[in-house]
């Protein structure tokens, strides 16, 4: 699992490769947790998941709990580029009624 960060302006995207799932969403949630240690001046942060293979629950709790800390950071989460698969997912999940799809 491999995650890219891009900053522009007040937005942060978060561009995540590969499968999310059991075996990667420790790593993963510890590598966004240490993007997070330096977030000021971002308004808004956008998951980009548009080179995201395959995403199963424990994928959709990781966001989920990434989204919680932002929220207590007054910081805005959204969803970008899902395939149709992890768009289903997400739609199942309800993850999208918490950080909108754009």
């Amino acid at each position: 699992m491999k995650i890219k960060s891009i900053k522009d302006k007040n937005v942060l995207y978060l561009h995540l490769y590969g499968e999310l799932d059991e075996c990667s969403a420790k790593s993963l949630k510890d590598k966004i947790d240490e993007i997070f240690m330096n977030l000021s001046g971002i308004k808004q942060l956008v998951f980009n998941l548009s080179n995201l293979t395959f995403m199963d629950s424990t994928g959709i709790g990781m966001l989920l709990g990434r989204y919680k800390k932002l929220k207590a950071l007054g910081i805005n989460a959204y969803i970008q580029n899902a395939s149709l698969s992890i768009e289903r997912i997400i739609e199942i999940s309800g993850l999208y009624k918490i950080m909108p799809k754009i």
